[in-house]
């Protein structure tokens, strides 16, 4: 979909339960630019008590990508979340212009809050030349309109949206169970977790943004993959991702639905490890993600348990 073009509904989404909306999305990635290398972000009201992940580490590939000439194009970034965010107040973005390249370009990005690091990124820009070409071929999956979005499937569970499904504007559609069922039912766990997903709007023909909201959108659903092979729900476990790695192997846009086939390869030490691939409805491998998280298994009192 292109800027100005309207999207019908695939199918109703309890109206009451939305919260930040599209532009809003945009307005959190639209940094303030303080000096050349330093920018400032702001958190959403109403969003999660700290700082969502994904928020701080699209926020610094924007400020990474704001110093790097518009032909090269993100193709990794390697990210680090040191200490919980607090959505309060401002989070201020430094620039490091490690390397300027005939071809790469390097960046590396501090994002502070209260005098301390929060989260660090380094990011790796290429101009665009041929080469060798392959991919993997994308999982089978039933399309997105033939499936009800996560939204519809906890209201229809719970009767209401949870804060966490809902003050964000990027649509999940589950191909496989979500945790609450498999907690309920372990005959369903499984170690592989298929999620259709979008930004549920249109966006500008930026190919930045869309990669920014491609790295904000991916640390949504990859520790759920742990939590599924377990048959666990966040409900009496600490999480937290701890660090954050991607690769974008070809353009993409981040309003067009994008299949993100999850895998959890080992878990152990109160660490979990996902990995994940995501491709377009055509087929298209575009990005790889691999995330290790903290899951402690906490006592009823928030002590931690066995």
């Amino acid at each position: 979909m292109r800027e100005g073009q309207s999207r019908s509904t695939d199918s109703a989404e309890p109206a009451a339960q939305q919260g930040q909306s599209v532009d809003g999305l945009l307005e959190i990635l639209d940094l303030e630019r303080i000096e050349d290398n330093i920018f400032r972000g702001r958190s959403p009201d109403g969003g999660p008590q700290r700082v969502f992940g994904g928020q701080v580490a699209g926020q610094a590939l924007v400020a990474a990508g704001r110093t790097v000439p518009q032909e090269r194009r993100v193709h990794s970034l390697h990210a680090y979340f040191i200490r919980p965010g607090d959505p309060a107040v401002p989070i201020v973005y430094n620039v490091d212009r490690v390397r300027d390249g005939r071809s790469f370009t390097t960046r590396r990005v501090t994002a502070i809050q209260h005098g301390k690091a929060i989260f660090t990124l380094s990011a790796s820009f290429h101009k665009d030349e041929p080469g060798l070409e392959h991919r993997v071929e994308m999982p089978e999956a039933p399309g997105p309109e033939d499936l009800p979005s996560m939204r519809e499937r906890l209201y229809t569970s719970f009767g209401r949206v949870p804060r966490f499904a809902s003050w964000h504007p990027i649509e999940l559609r589950p191909v496989g169970p979500l945790s609450f069922e498999v907690e309920r039912d372990p005959s369903l766990s499984t170690t592989d977790n298929l999620v259709w997903l979008r930004v549920d709007g249109s966006l500008p023909d930026d190919p930045l943004l869309h990669v920014c909201l491609m790295t904000y959108a991916s640390d949504m659903t990859l520790l759920d993959t742990v939590l599924l092979r377990h048959g666990r729900t966040f409900s009496g476990i600490s999480m937290a991702s701890l660090d954050h790695a991607m690769w974008f192997h070809r353009s993409f846009r981040a309003d067009d639905w994008l299949l993100y086939a999850q895998e959890t390869p080992t878990a152990g030490g109160a660490l979990g490890l996902a990995r994940g691939l995501v491709f377009t409805r055509d087929g298209d491998l575009v990005c790889s993600v691999v995330q290790e998280g903290l899951l402690r298994v906490v006592d009823s009192d928030g002590t931690g348990g066995s």
